[in-house]
């Protein structure tokens, strides 16, 4: 025998706040990088090598960064781009991937690359004006063999 549960009290009003509240919890438990695979992607030249790069262009993107991720795919990373040129310093908290930054001028040009540990409170900055920073998994640029002087192509517009 098939036992059947009437609900009972979900109907109209009571229903739809119901179903609103649960919409907007599950929500809420969203994970942070599926949140982050929601920005706009770009394909970029490091040099010779093609990458994929999250765009953080705006206040919000830029702060959250690539805090909570635990990797990231193979030739992959987070391109920053401000608003105006200056030297804008970075920070891992919440960070526990371990990361290399490229600070990266108007022209396209890799002003300067500085390894990142994981949750590191250190400041990280540019040597040099830029409006650019790519993070990539440490080690990517010494891998690929790309230092300061190198350029980045297809980069978007600020």
């Amino acid at each position: 025998m098939h036992k059947f549960y009437l609900l009972t009290g979900l109907s109209g009003p009571v229903f739809f706040r119901t179903l609103i509240a649960l919409i907007l919890t599950g929500l809420a438990l969203v994970p942070a990088m599926t949140r982050a695979m929601l920005l706009p992607t770009a394909q970029l030249m490091v040099d010779t090598h093609s990458i994929s790069a999250e765009i953080a262009a705006t206040d919000e993107s830029r702060s959250r960064g690539l805090m909570q991720r635990q990797s990231l795919p193979p030739d992959h990373g987070m391109l920053f781009v401000f608003q105006e040129v200056g030297k804008p310093c970075f920070w891992m908290k919440n960070t526990p991937l371990p990361l290399s930054i490229a600070f990266i001028d108007a022209q396209g040009v890799i002003v300067n690359i500085a390894d990142m540990q994981a949750h590191s409170l250190d400041s990280h900055c540019p040597a040099g004006p830029v409006i650019y920073a790519l993070e990539m998994e440490q080690g990517w640029f010494r891998q690929h063999q790309v230092k300061a002087g190198a350029s980045v192509k297809n980069l978007p517009r600020p």
